[in-house]
C-alpha cells in the first residue's frame, strides 16, 4: 500500500473515530438521563428558539474573530502580504475539520500554516503566526484557569471530572513552562525533548521515522523561540491587539452554553458557565482521542449536571456538541474540500516541501 493511501486510511479512521466517540458517548448520556422527566421539562417550559440561533450565530461570530486575530499577526509578519479578513476566515473555518479529528485540537495548526503560506506568507512567517496564536492562548488560559476552579470546584461531584481536571491542570501547567523555558532557553528543552523521545522510539523499530521526529521537533522549538521574540520585541502593538481579541473570541464562545440554556428555559449562569468553559477546555487539551471526542461530552455533561440537573443533561449535550464540535467538523469539511478538493488529501508532507526559515 501506497504512503498516499495510508495516510488517506489513518484521516479516514480519525473521522470516523471522532464523529463516532461523540455520538456513542452522547448515546450512552442519554440511555442514562433519558426517561419521561426530560419530557415533563420540556413540556412545562416555553422553547425559546430565538436563544438556539443565537448560539448558532455567536459560533459564526467566533470564526470572523479569530480570522481577525489571524489577519493581525499574519500582516505584522509580512506588511508586503495582506491577507483580507474574509481571506483569513476562510483560513480559519478550513481549519475546523482538521482540529476536530487530531487529539489536543493540533491538526488545525499545520492546515493554517499551509493556507497562510499559499496567501503568500513565507513559511517561517506563516509559522511565526500560528504559533503567536498558540501562545496567547495558553497566557488566556493560564490567567483564566485559577479563578476558574475557584469558580466551579463546589459544582464538581463527578469523580472522573476531578481527575480529568487534575490531569488536565498538571499537564497544561507543564506545557506553558515549555512554552516559557522555549523563549528563553530554547537548546534546553530541545534537548529535554529528544532525550525524551529517544527514551520512547526504543518502543519502535521504525529509526527513520524516530529520526524525522528528531528533526521536526527541533526544528519547531526554533520556530517557536524565533517567533516569540520576534512579537514579543518587534511588533508588541499587533501582539497585544491579537491578545485584546483572543479575550474576546473566548468570552464569546463562552456564551454559547448560556444561550442554549436559556433556550430551554433555564437559568443562564453567566458567570459559572464561564468557569465551566475555561475548565473543560483543559481538559479537552489533553491528547486523548481524535477531536477529544468522548472527553468534551463526558466533561460537559459532568460539568454541568449540577447547574441543569440531570433530566435535560443528555439534551443540552447534544444541543452544545452540535454547536461547538459538529456544526465545525461539516463547516470546516465543506472549506477542506473546496481547497483540497478531499477530506484526506492535507498532510505535514505538503509543509516540509514549503519549508523555509522562520522571521528573526
Amino acid at each position: 500500500m501506497s504512503d498516499t493511501n495510508k495516510k488517506s486510511r489513518k484521516v479516514t479512521l480519525s473521522i470516523i473515530l471522532s464523529i463516532g466517540l461523540s455520538i456513542a458517548v452522547i448515546l450512552l448520556i442519554l440511555y442514562f438521563t433519558l426517561d419521561a422527566k426530560p419530557f415533563e421539562a420540556l413540556s412545562a417550559v416555553h422553547i425559546r428558539y430565538e436563544f438556539f440561533v443565537a448560539a448558532v450565530l455567536i459560533n459564526v461570530l467566533c470564526w470572523v474573530i479569530w480570522g481577525a486575530r489571524l489577519k493581525i499577526l499574519s500582516n505584522a509578519i509580512d506588511p508586503n502580504v495582506h491577507i483580507s479578513l474574509w481571506e483569513s476566515t476562510k483560513i480559519v473555518i478550513a481549519n475546523l475539520f482538521f482540529a476536530g479529528i487530531t487529539p489536543s485540537l493540533a491538526g488545525g495548526e499545520p492546515v493554517r500554516i499551509y493556507l497562510l503560506n499559499k496567501d503568500g506568507l513565507s513559511t517561517g512567517g506563516a509559522t511565526a503566526a500560528v504559533l503567536g496564536e498558540r501562545l496567547i492562548d495558553a497566557i488566556f488560559l493560564l490567567l483564566c484557569l485559577p479563578f476558574a476552579v475557584y469558580i466551579i470546584k463546589d459544582y464538581i461531584n463527578v469523580e472522573f471530572i476531578k481527575i480529568g481536571l487534575s490531569a488536565g491542570v498538571v499537564f497544561f501547567i507543564i506545557c506553558i513552562f515549555l512554552l516559557a523555558y522555549a523563549i528563553k532557553y530554547p537548546e534546553k528543552v530541545k534537548t529535554f525533548l529528544i532525550f525524551i523521545t529517544e527514551k520512547l522510539s526504543r518502543l519502535s523499530k521504525k529509526q527513520t521515522r524516530n529520526k524525522s521526529i528528531v528533526q521536526r521537533i527541533s526544528r519547531e522549538v526554533d520556530n517557536f523561540h524565533q517567533s516569540m521574540v520576534f512579537f514579543l520585541t518587534r511588533e508588541k502593538k499587533a501582539f497585544f491587539q491579537a491578545s485584546f481579541l483572543t479575550v474576546l473570541l473566548w468570552s464569546v464562545g463562552f456564551m454559547i452554553p448560556s444561550m442554549i440554556m436559556l433556550g430551554l428555559g433555564l437559568n443562564p449562569f453567566y458567570i459559572e458557565s464561564y468557569a465551566a468553559q475555561a475548565v473543560l477546555l483543559v481538559i479537552v487539551m489533553m491528547p486523548l482521542t481524535p477531536g477529544s471526542s468522548g472527553i468534551a461530552e463526558l466533561g460537559t455533561a459532568g460539568l454541568y449536571s449540577v447547574l441543569i440537573g440531570p433530566s435535560l443533561i443528555g439534551v443540552f449535550v447534544i444541543l452544545f456538541r452540535f454547536i461547538t464540535f459538529h456544526m465545525n467538523l461539516i463547516a470546516g469539511g465543506i472549506f477542506q474540500y473546496r481547497i483540497f478538493k478531499s477530506f484526506t488529501a492535507f498532510s505535514l508532507d505538503k509543509l516540509e516541501k514549503h519549508q523555509e526559515n522562520p522571521p528573526e
